[in-house]
């Protein structure tokens, strides 16, 4: 089955930091952009950071940079997101998604796979 699971969401407090994972089965991520997206309890989802399938090349969001780092191990298969300074604006759902390309990535892809998400809660 090709699919993407997302893992190491939970609570942490303000100021805290957390990891993300995002693993492929079923195929590999060699030539995939992936996408990390996240939808807060009322809000609409948004593109938080990108990383191409080199790994030469990232895009995030205002909001997060400074505090993010996408990073991906092929060898792995696997995508990571390292969140630092998280703050209680950053709780949500957070899911990964992949698309094929060879050059910059972009939130706006249309995404051939789509992670179920994982909870990342930043309370006191």
């Amino acid at each position: 089955q090709l699919q993407l699971v997302e893992s190491g969401g939970g609570l942490v407090q303000p100021g805290g930091s957390l990891r993300l994972s995002c693993a492929a089965s079923g195929f590999t991520l060699d030539y995939y952009h992936i996408v990390w997206f996240r939808q807060a309890p009322g809000k609409e989802r948004e593109g938080v950071s990108c990383i191409n399938s080199s790994g030469g090349w990232t895009n995030y969001a205002d909001s997060v940079k400074g505090r993010f780092t996408m990073s991906r191990d092929n060898a792995k298969n696997t995508v990571y997101l390292q969140m630092n300074n998280l703050k209680p604006e950053d709780t949500a759902v957070y899911s990964c998604a992949a698309v094929r390309g060879s050059r910059r990535c972009s939130y706006y892809s249309v995404m051939e796979y789509w992670g179920k998400g994982t909870l990342v809660t930043v309370s006191s």
